[in-house]
């Protein structure tokens, strides 16, 4: 402790190592666990619980998305079937759309990024892990809430679009679109909160030493990913209040009899939706640019490139919305704008297929399950990149937008370019997680069922789309010249649920029965593989300060064994502690109190989802209580804590001496 004229007392963290079993390791221990039992199943705000809970339940919205859509395909294998009636197709379609894109592609990727970032960066936890803990109950009880209404057969039935006014009172008098309406207000809460504390964890809680240049590229593009959604979501989250209040209070936002504005709709929806494209992208990309180098033995080639062209990416992606509205009779010079721009976005996501082609061609590959996995990423993206370059092209796309060739360039860019990466990660980071090894040969029977599964399932889509099949059709005239290609396509849809069968199998297997994990079995270069798998509660006993941007690589050259210069680091014992660093150049700055667990997440988001059931049911003055439940769950949230209540200042390690 050190004092002076002008300030309390303040800290200077000492430097020291912490080795497992030693004093100082088990206090921490006994600092960061959570409480067995359901207290502490409903209490943690442990970040890796936060991912693997995010990363279980995204796979379980994924499995019952891909049951609608095989349900879908059984309807459309053949002309005239009558398996479905339109008003349910309507609906499977919709909560098809709604589950695999809201519900899956970005959760699950929030799940690896809440798991993996604190270990990559260095820390002990997210910046705010209480808020943390909010974002994933909120998602949980937005699935709910919209999953709610299909038992009773009222589910949302406007498509994942939902364009007015065909999902107006007028023309749609049931419950559907107000479950839709206010459960996506729901989840877009649950995403923003949960994108602010990537920023600011990105931002303030990186290694000493590990600058902005030094971070992973999953960093990279969950941050992207992250800052969009702070613009991009609430602008759509506006959109469907005001479709709310369209069919509840009878204004008139998008009515236009009285006025509103139908194409105010699809500009708000789509300034949120394409971006939303490249959310549920670049984190993927990430992983493949993390994970992908370790197997071709050699760092990514072309890191900055790669890091740049993910954030002009996003940038260009708030540029592009219109190319969906090039049908809607807009102004020629707003077509060649949005058209020239569509293609121009192109040029970032070539430069990080080159830079994986690069790495695999000058690295010493490795084919294990996780590798293939990522080539096979690399493949889809180019098919699916490419189908995205035609549909921009004005003349082109009025031929093509409302066909199924449209529908074969979503599912490439927003199943395959997310699932293939999101399976390789797993089989990559399920020692981490767990602390065994999953099964190499099963592994790669589930990519080549998969892999070939999905190319026979949705390639054919571009085909049936250029013979002029129409999207958004429940059925079909047998006189068409669709029946071959749609018998192929469902064909090719229930192998590729065969293939993702045999990966969940695997987990299931590989959880009681794989072979245990080395520390590093991968040989991985980043930081979170510098700690014992699964890693223990408080992460790193010791903050370590990083010198490159392959620390492990880099160490194991040094060093000769791996990660030994990384035992020593700043000593943080005075409770729920991490180091918080400068933004850009990671200095050590302060240290930060962590919170306790707490039940106030929970219940606040508990609460929070029966404001909007209450208000779809109209029962207000239920609403009202819930919004009194919500505030005291948050003064429970925000009730000074002692160890809190601190004033712990910076540390300035270049003079040696704290400061305020």
């Amino acid at each position: 402790m050190t004092d002076s004229a002008d300030s309390p007392l303040i800290r200077v963290p000492e430097m020291g190592c912490a080795p497992l079993g030693s004093d100082a390791e088990i206090r921490l221990a006994g600092l960061w666990e959570t409480e067995p039992g359901w207290r502490g199943w409903l209490s943690t705000v442990d970040h890796k619980t936060i991912g693997l809970r995010y990363l279980v339940t995204a796979f379980l919205f994924l499995l019952l998305g891909g049951i609608e859509a095989l349900i879908m395909r059984l309807q459309l294998a053949q002309p005239d079937q009558t398996l479905l009636t339109p008003e349910q197709y309507n609906q499977l379609f919709t909560m098809h759309g709604v589950t695999m894109i809201f519900l899956y592609a970005l959760p699950v990727l929030s799940g690896f990024s809440n798991y993996l970032w604190p270990l990559m960066l260095g820390s002990r936890d997210m910046a705010f892990p209480r808020l943390n803990a909010l974002s994933y109950w909120l998602f949980l009880f937005a699935g709910l809430f919209l999953y709610a209404s299909f038992p009773i057969g009222e589910a949302p039935n406007g498509g994942w679009f939902n364009y007015v006014p065909l999902t107006g009172r007028l023309y749609d008098t049931g419950p559907n679109i107000d479950v839709y309406a206010l459960g996506m207000v729901l989840l877009g809460i649950s995403t923003t909160v949960g994108s602010i504390n990537f920023i600011v964890t990105l931002f303030r809680l990186r290694a000493p030493g590990m600058s902005i240049d030094r971070v992973p590229i999953l960093v990279w593009g969950t941050l992207t990913a992250s800052v969009a959604n702070v613009f991009a979501v609430p602008v759509v989250s506006l959109a469907f209040f005001m479709l709310w209040l369209d069919r509840q209070f009878g204004t008139h936002f998008f009515d236009v009899v009285n006025g509103g504005k139908p194409m105010l709709w699809q500009h708000l929806f789509w300034m949120f939706g394409h971006p939303w494209v490249y959310v549920v992208v670049l984190p993927a990309m990430g992983i493949v640019s993390d994970a992908l180098p370790t197997f071709c033995r050699r760092p990514l080639v072309g890191y900055a490139p790669v890091a740049l062209s993910t954030m002009a990416t996003m940038l260009l992606g708030f540029g592009v919305w219109v190319h969906h509205m090039f049908a809607t009779g807009l102004p020629t010079l707003a077509l060649s704008f949005f058209g020239a721009t569509s293609m121009v976005i192109s040029i970032p996501s070539a430069v990080a297929v080159f830079a994986w082609i690069a790495t695999i061609w000058l690295g010493r590959p490795v084919f294990n399950t996780p590798f293939l996995f990522f080539a096979g990423f690399v493949l889809l993206f180019v098919i699916g990149g490419l189908s995205g370059v035609m549909t921009a092209a004005v003349p082109l796309d009025f031929q093509l937008n409302e066909t199924y060739f449209i529908v074969a360039h979503l599912h490439y860019v927003l199943l395959g370019i997310n699932v293939f990466p999101v399976v390789g990660g797993i089989y990559y980071w399920f020692p981490k997680f767990f602390g065994r090894m999953m099964n190499e040969t099963l592994g790669k029977w589930s990519f080549w069922v998969m892999f070939i599964g999905f190319n026979a399932g949705f390639f054919p889509m571009h085909i049936a789309g250029l013979l002029g099949m129409p999207r958004r059709i429940y059925t079909y005239a047998p006189n068409m010249g669709w029946n071959t290609v749609n018998l192929i396509t469902t064909a090719g849809s229930f192998v590729f649920a065969l293939g993702v069968l045999l990966f969940l199998i695997n987990v299931l297997v590989s959880l009681r029965r794989g072979a245990p994990a080395a520390e590093n079995p991968w040989q991985a270069p980043t930081l979170e593989w510098a700690m014992p798998s699964p890693p223990p509660a408080y992460n790193f006993a010791v903050i370590p300060v990083v010198a490159s941007r392959h620390p492990l690589w880099e160490d194991w050259l040094d060093e000769g064994a791996g990660r030994s210069s990384l035992e020593t680091g700043y000593l943080l014992m005075e409770g729920r502690e991490t180091l918080g660093t400068t933004p850009l150049d990671a200095r050590p700055d302060v240290i930060l109190k962590m919170p306790e667990d707490s039940y106030a997440p929970f219940f606040l988001g508990l609460f929070s989802s029966l404001i909007f059931a209450g208000l779809l049911l109209h029962a207000w003055d239920f609403a009202g209580l819930m919004i009194m439940a919500s505030g005291l769950s948050l003064i429970a949230w925000l009730w000074p804590s002692k160890a809190l209540a601190q004033r712990v200042p910076a540390v300035n390690p270049d003079k040696g001496v704290a400061h305020v």
